[in-house]
């Protein structure tokens, strides 16, 4: 036999072995091939059939694409599905898709059962959240996208995030994933070191992250501790706006750390000066000051003689004149001048006056007419024979009743 037959014999062999191929390939086999051609709307693949299979645009990726070219490139290799074939019209249409969503389901019931973290792209962003690509359409929603409010995802098209599988129902197609639970056990890691770390009395910077009602949220290092509003100033605080802004850098000292609730107390108050501390190079004893009273009591009235410092007058310290209540003479909100009679500022204690800021009234004088009376009581009782009387009441009488008449014997 010729070299020329051998040639052929073995030529005739590879096309009957081909053709045979050729033959077997049929719906819903799974081919691999190479992407050989991109049009926007396919992409041809060899697979070594006697011609090239295509793969429809929507057949590329479960989600939604404009063009092949986002989803695959000349070169690259790809398995594919056959969704049909005609050799008379030489059409081999492929499916990606279909070959990529059957192991997706397998990698995403896995995750899910391991609750690990995994990349995945945003391809799109649709209406209540965003959607990813992972061999099937996987749909984030809006609220479990970040720990915070995001109001606008335009901007997330093309991000890779990390996310754990939250629901997955593959009867109904339907894949759930959630990047708000990574990064919410993140935090929760993060948070527990960070709170180790923390001790009673420290003193750090932070940053306002929001205000309430009862106070303020402070980021002491990736962890939020609350100032709550008595802890905000020395002074009574409204409103934590009046006092500090969302963003605002601050220094707190640490009060408590309570890692069972994961609880963080801070104070700002507590790094700057007292109220005491402020006024002690300011009020002396014997100074006459103007305060406005805070408290009515039984025993007195507490009045402020400087913000967060107030001072005790005592009721007997209030008037001159004997009052009950001290509620008969003042009031609430009312301005008055004190005298300082002791102040210590190491016991928190000011005692004042205000009776010493005022002149003594002078003692009354009895007018004539209570003489008139008086030495008209005083002569009855004199022609009263059961008033017992002394030698020297006795001779003032005689003298008095009878002096005249003396003078005439004499």
């Amino acid at each position: 036999m010729s070299e020329e037959t051998k040639v052929n014999e073995t030529a005739e062999t590879t096309n009957q072995e081909a053709l045979e191929n050729f033959v077997a390939l049929k719906k819903g086999d799974t081919v691999k091939g190479t992407i050989v051609k991109i049009d926007d709307d396919q992409a041809y693949v060899s697979i070594g059939y006697k011609y090239d299979g295509i793969i429809p645009v929507r057949e590329l990726s479960s989600v939604s694409v404009d063009k092949a070219s986002e989803v695959v490139q000349i070169g690259q290799e790809v398995e594919a599905k056959v969704v049909s074939v005609d050799d008379n019209k030489e059409r081999l249409v492929l499916s990606k898709r279909q070959v990529d969503s059957g192991s997706a389901w397998e990698t995403m019931q896995k995750h899910f059962e391991d609750q690990d973290a995994f990349e995945v792209t945003v391809a799109e962003v649709v209406k209540g959240g965003i959607v990813a690509d992972v061999g099937v359409r996987a749909f984030i929603p809006a609220s479990m996208v970040e720990r915070h409010f995001v109001e606008d995802f335009s901007d997330y098209k093309g991000r890779t995030l990390r996310v754990k599988v939250k629901e997955i129902d593959r009867e109904n197609n339907k894949l759930i994933l959630s990047q708000k639970d990574v990064l919410d056990a993140e935090f929760e890691s993060n948070k527990q070191r960070v709170m180790e770390g923390l001790k009673e009395g420290q003193e750090l910077e932070g940053t306002v992250q929001r205000l309430t009602q009862f106070g303020a949220f402070v980021d002491v290092g990736g962890v939020d501790g609350l100032v709550h509003v008595s802890e905000l100033a020395w002074q009574h605080v409204e409103k934590p706006a009046d006092v500090v802004q969302e963003g605002q850098q601050v220094k707190v000292k640490v009060l408590k750390v309570d890692p069972a609730n994961g609880k963080i107390s801070l104070s700002l108050k507590a790094t700057q000066p007292g109220p005491w501390d402020q006024s002690a190079e300011k009020i002396k004893i014997g100074d006459i000051i103007t305060g406005t009273v805070k408290r009515l009591v039984n025993f007195g009235a507490f009045v402020e003689v400087a913000a967060g410092v107030e001072g005790l007058v005592h009721i007997s310290q209030i008037s001159h004149r004997h009052i009950a209540t001290p509620f008969e003479v003042l009031k609430e909100g009312q301005e008055v001048q004190v005298k300082v009679l002791d102040f210590s500022p190491a016991e928190k204690r000011v005692s004042l006056s205000i009776k010493e800021t005022e002149e003594a009234p002078e003692a009354p004088t009895p007018s004539p007419k209570s003489d008139k009376r008086s030495e008209k009581k005083f002569k009855e009782e004199l022609n009263n024979p059961n008033v017992s009387l002394s030698n020297q009441s006795m001779s003032f009488t005689l003298a008095e009743r009878f002096g005249d008449k003396l003078n005439k014997l004499k």
